[in-house]
């Protein structure tokens, strides 16, 4: 089982804990995660690739994971993806570096699974 397979595994398993014993507030800030993504003004892959940013700065591995396979999903490129990361380093620094290499093998991981994207 893959990286990816593994995430969406532990995670469903997870959410499913989190719902069981969620209050309404849980379950609001559930949806306005989930709505916050979908298609706008930006695309969604785009709104992806903003969340990659902000978690590569924040260092949430688990946000890191989960934005790189939903914008890989929603169409990004790998060049998109680097491009991503590297403004991530800018305004995180240094210390985005360790994160940075877990989403480039992630990274490395789907291009060769599914077979390498176009660049735009």
């Amino acid at each position: 089982m893959g990286q990816k397979e593994k995430f969406f595994v532990e995670r469903e398993k997870l959410n499913a804990l989190v719902m069981k014993r969620a209050n309404l507030v849980t379950k609001r800030f559930w949806a306005l995660d989930h709505d916050a993504y979908e298609d706008g003004a930006l695309p969604r892959k785009t709104k992806e690739l903003l969340g990659l940013v902000a978690s590569l700065v924040l260092r949430c591995e688990d946000c890191i994971t989960y934005h790189m396979l939903q914008a890989w999903e929603a169409g990004a490129t790998e060049e998109e993806l680097v491009e991503t990361m590297s403004i991530a380093l800018v305004v995180g620094g240094s210390i985005v570096i360790p994160h940075l290499r877990r989403a480039t093998a992630l990274l490395e991981e789907l291009a060769n699974a599914q077979g390498p994207k176009p660049t735009s």
